[in-house]
């Protein structure tokens, strides 16, 4: 089967890892970027947790967009 050269599509799965298993899973048509974690995290990541939650992010610049880590820590979860 052939494949066309240079048109690829990005497709980012963003979910959250508990001991119990995966939570929070969105699926996103195109790259991350901090608007897209911003409405990740207030829509989809914050009703799930519960105060006394961690939540571990790493240095992707989407992560550090205003607004992330007030809304994890408005529902009483802790941010790494």
């Amino acid at each position: 089967m052939s494949v066309p050269q240079g048109h690829w599509k990005t497709t980012t799965v963003t979910a959250g890892l508990r001991t119990s298993g995966i939570t929070a899973p969105w699926l996103l048509d195109g790259a991350m970027n901090g608007q897209a974690f911003r409405t990740y995290v207030a829509d989809v990541l914050a009703p799930t947790l519960q105060p006394g939650n961690t939540v571990v992010m790493d240095n992707l610049p989407a992560h550090k967009v205003s607004g992330v880590g007030e809304r994890i820590e408005a529902v009483g979860a802790r941010l790494l």
